[in-house]
């Protein structure tokens, strides 16, 4: 194998090598930012359910006092 050939392979190994990290870093990022928008609806979700839960029992009590 010549000398040239090699130092093709290798210049193409490094760029791709670049490429990978440089997705990688994209997709950190964005499961970073999915995490963050995760934990902001399971709180919604949790604030929702609780007022649902709340209402249900202020509709009950409205029942049992008819």
């Amino acid at each position: 194998m010549n000398l040239q050939l090699l130092e093709t392979k290798i210049d193409a190994l490094i760029e791709i090598s670049e490429n990978l990290a440089d997705e990688n870093k994209v997709l950190r990022q964005n499961q970073i930012e999915l995490m963050s928008e995760r934990d902001t609806l399971l709180e919604k979700n949790a604030v929702a359910c609780s007022r649902i839960e709340d209402m249900l029992t202020r509709l009950k009590a409205m029942e049992i006092n008819l």
